[in-house]
């Protein structure tokens, strides 16, 4: 039983790696094989996991409905998240970001968009002093979005 949790928990990572190739792919216009690259990944091990997402020799598609499993600020700390689709993905990121931004500089401008918002059913939260809390408790873990199951041992 353990030996498949390990198997599950490694394809997971290398479904999270290949959907990390995708959004460079995305982001930045970069080829399949130069993305596979800069992630450690062999091209044909993406087109085995996001086939659908290819389109031709390599080319991305402009969004997907791919469920991620992703990490969301909770009140309690960061939890993992089922998260549908690229957009909803994208707009996790980018309220990462301001989170970060706001704790690193105490720019609370970025926060104010994300007022009211939710993904997956969880509400943004923007409020700064609740954002200060939890970082200063070691509650929240910014340099990770993408939940990557325990593996056991």
């Amino acid at each position: 039983m353990r030996n498949g949790r390990k198997k599950r928990g490694k394809r997971q990572e290398i479904y999270n790696r290949a959907l990390h190739v995708l959004a460079l792919m995305r982001r930045t216009g970069a080829s399949l094989t130069a993305a596979a690259r800069e992630e450690h990944i062999d091209p044909r091990t993406v087109r085995k996991y996001l086939r659908a997402e290819l389109r031709g020799r390599g080319r991305a598609t402009k969004a997907d409905r791919r469920t991620r499993d992703m990490l969301i600020p909770t009140t309690i700390g960061n939890a993992p998240v089922a998260v549908r689709g690229s957009k909803q993905a994208s707009q996790l990121g980018r309220y990462m970001s301001a989170v970060s931004k706001y704790l690193r500089t105490g720019d609370v401008d970025g926060l104010a968009q994300f007022e009211g918002q939710s993904i997956a059913g969880h509400v943004l939260i923007t409020d700064p002093d609740l954002l200060s809390s939890l970082a200063q408790a070691g509650a929240l873990t910014l340099d990770e979005i993408y939940a990557v199951p325990e593996a056991s041992s």
